[in-house]
Parts: structure tokens; C-alpha cells; sequence
């Protein structure tokens, strides 16, 4: 085991995984408040303040445990899931969809400002590593949460989309998946079917939205 390598990495990673997750959290908060429920903001959740979102097991805990026991082949790890009751939305069942999608899509917005800052470094001719690899890992780090987010399971962001989307005599006994879900999520991880059917095609082609979006600034810099 390379504890050098091991720290370096996390040097690397953890800004990037700072500001996924917590303006991940934070948006949910936010948007849940636009639209009624002001659960969040009372609970002080609506806030950039990492330490408001981390949860030391899921944030800490088993993303260090998983790196280092797997030598990095697998890594997990969540927040403390923002608080919204749905049900003082003005309108439950299609704000909710904003609201689950606030999550996945600050965090697209996110691996596009890391493009961004990448681009501009090489741009400047920064030879720096560290920087270099930071932007690198923050575009694979958003581009992961907002990918794995919407896969269509509760408690996951994409779950809560599809309840809303589908008619209420399914809705209804598929939101009842959602206490099991993250076990149903997890085992779906670890037999390789998130990974290979979903996480795979879905980043491939987050990848190529990407370098299109980014594609002009690419241009102007070379």
C-alpha cells in the first residue's frame, strides 16, 4: 500500500468532494424553499457551510475505509440528506421534480465550471500537477454524483423524479420501495448493474456534453 500515493489523492480529491456534495445538498434546500417548503433553511441547511452536510460515516468514514480496503477499485459515500416535506410544496407532485433535480444539475454546472478552470490553467501554461489534477477530478467527481443521482431508484434523486412522473396507481406502491432502497441501490453496485448499465453509457455521454459545451473555449485557447 502506497500511503503517499493514498494522501496525495486525498489532497486531490477532497475540495472537488467538499463542493459536490455540499452545494448538491445545499440546492435541494433551496429550491425546496422557492418553492414552499422551508424546511430546510430553518434547519440551516440551506448553506455552503460543508459542515451542515457532511455525515461522518458516509461523507468520512466509508469513502477512506473503501479507498484504501479496495486499493480505489470502489468508492462510496453520502451526506446528510437535506430535509424536505413534500407535502407543503405549492405544488407536491411537479416541484418535487425540481427539487430532486436541483442536486444532479448543480452538480453538471459544477463539472462544467471545473472544465472551465482547467481549460483556462492550460491556457496560462500552469505546469502545477496538483492544480491540474484537482480540475480533473472535480469534473469525474460532478460528473459521477450527477449521473449516479438520477438513477431512476428512491431515495435517489432520479427515484423521487420517477414518482413523480408516473401515474398514481404506480406511483404510489413504487415510493414504498424507498426504506429498502439504498440496500437495492447497494447491491445493484456491487453486482456491477449500475455500474455497467447505467453509470458507464450515461457518463460517456455526460463526458461528450462536456467537451461540446466546452469545446469553444477549448478552441479559443489553443
Amino acid at each position: 500500500m502506497d500511503i503517499a500515493n493514498i494522501i496525495q489523492t486525498i489532497a486531490i480529491y477532497a475540495i472537488p468532494v467538499l463542493f459536490a456534495i455540499t452545494v448538491h445538498e445545499a440546492a435541494h434546500g433551496y429550491v425546496a424553499r422557492y418553492f414552499g417548503d422551508n424546511t430546510a433553511a430553518m434547519l440551516g441547511r440551506v448553506t455552503l457551510n460543508p459542515l451542515k452536510h457532511i455525515d461522518p460515516i458516509g461523507t468520512i468514514a466509508m469513502p477512506l475505509f473503501l479507498y484504501i480496503a479496495t486499493g480505489g477499485a470502489f468508492l462510496f459515500g453520502y451526506a446528510k440528506p437535506v430535509p424536505v416535506h413534500f407535502g407543503r410544496l405549492r405544488n407536491p407532485r411537479w416541484d418535487s421534480v425540481w427539487v430532486a433535480l436541483a442536486g444532479p444539475g448543480v452538480n453538471l454546472i459544477q463539472a462544467i465550471v471545473w472544465g472551465i478552470a482547467l481549460y483556462l490553467l492550460r491556457g496560462a501554461d500552469v505546469q502545477e500537477r496538483f492544480f491540474l489534477e484537482m480540475c480533473r477530478a472535480g469534473v469525474l467527481v460532478n460528473v459521477v454524483m450527477f449521473v449516479f443521482n438520477l438513477f431512476p431508484l428512491p431515495p435517489l434523486d432520479g427515484g423521487r423524479v420517477m414518482t413523480s412522473l408516473l401515474p398514481t396507481r404506480l406511483a404510489i406502491p413504487f415510493s414504498r420501495i424507498e426504506p429498502w432502497g439504498f440496500f437495492i441501490v447497494m447491491a445493484l453496485v456491487v453486482a456491477g448493474v449500475i455500474s455497467n448499465l447505467w453509470m458507464r453509457p450515461l457518463m460517456s455521454l455526460t463526458f461528450g456534453f462536456l467537451d461540446l459545451v466546452l469545446s469553444p473555449l477549448a478552441a479559443l485557447l489553443r
